[in-house]
């Protein structure tokens, strides 16, 4: 534990962890210092939209699934202009209240994303606004614009030039990506939105936070990579050894329900045993290092010292180490 508050960023990719391969190198560097783990989802239902997905694994991550399902649910139920009036009705409390005053702040690409996070109280953005405001800074002119988004990206947590501020504008800040293009302010392609650009991107937050630096102890990085749309029939990457033949046999009612599986204490039936999202969690000093050398499934199932938690619980580990919230478990 840190003996001063940490600032977060959390690069979500979402549907980029089956592309990510041995040239990306940054990924591995990170996961090699970091530690890592699984993040397990619920069962998708039926015919669901890429838009709608993206939106409810988000929700899941910031332990705001019941509010997903409540909201989806009334849409359904109501008339638009009526779905909109219940779910102000029934909102839970917003990110600065559950989390003793936490300024959060989410960039994405995606419109649900981002009418859902601030449903919830956070600051939202749109990536390409955060490409044109490292595009305008000038010093920052001669660097590349990985390198210029994840310094705007420190600035908002108030890291400067190797420095902590005292003065900064969000204790934490996700960033969405999803597989899109993205434009600067001319209308110019300066990045895609692939595993090769958030690998550059990741380069450039460990280039401005190494750890001779004074952000290197303060800043708690997570990367996080999903697996977007699976099939229901897919169970590869599996977090049950043998899963189909263990979970029809008798023996499995033997098997204790893992903490993945259960929230409030309560076992919870729709989660998804495969496809868990892939996380790695670095902050100088403070995480502790485990023996995964790359950024893959097999890697961190074999050698992670996270295992798998439920990504409900993912928010409230960040919070933690923000001084925004108990710790929560062992």
């Amino acid at each position: 534990m840190a003996d001063r508050p940490s600032r977060a960023l959390v690069v979500y990719g979402d549907g980029h962890a089956s592309l990510v391969s041995p040239s990306h190198t940054n990924l591995h560097s990170v996961a090699s210092r970091a530690s890592c783990g699984f993040l397990s989802l619920r069962t998708p239902p039926p015919e669901e939209t890429e838009d709608d997905r993206a939106v409810r694994e988000l929700a899941q991550l910031l332990d705001a699934f019941d509010f997903y399902t409540a909201t989806v649910f009334q849409t359904e139920q109501h008339s638009q202009a009526n779905a909109v009036v219940g779910v102000k009705e029934s909102s839970i409390p917003r990110i600065s209240e559950r989390f003793m005053g936490l300024r959060a702040a989410v960039f994405s690409s995606c419109t649900g994303v981002r009418s859902f996070a601030a449903n919830l109280g956070f600051s939202v953005f749109k990536i390409d606004g955060l490409i044109e405001k490292s595009d305008s800074s000038e010093e920052l002119q001669r660097t590349t614009d990985e390198l210029q988004m994840a310094t705007e990206l420190l600035r908002l947590l108030g890291f400067s030039g190797g420095d902590v501020l005292e003065n900064f504008e969000f204790d934490i800040v996700f960033l969405h990506i999803t597989m899109e293009k993205a434009k600067s302010q001319k209308g110019t392609i300066v990045g895609r939105t692939d595993v090769d650009w958030l690998d550059k991107l990741v380069g450039g937050i460990v280039q401005v936070s190494q750890p001779e630096l004074a952000i290197a102890s303060r800043l708690h990085l997570s990367i996080i990579l999903s697996y977007g749309t699976v099939s229901e029939t897919d169970e590869l990457f599996s977090l049950i050894s043998n899963s189909s033949t263990e979970t029809n046999s008798d023996l499995s009612l033997y098997r204790p329900p893992q903490s993945y599986t259960m929230k409030g204490g309560n076992p919870l039936k729709d989660v998804r045993h495969h496809h868990p999202m892939l996380f790695a969690q670095w902050q100088d000093g403070v995480t502790r290092r485990d023996m995964a050398k790359t950024f893959s499934f097999d890697e961190f199932i074999k050698h992670g010292g996270n295992l798998a938690i439920l990504a409900d619980r993912f928010l409230h580990e960040v919070a933690f180490k923000l001084w925004k919230a108990p710790k929560y478990g062992a």
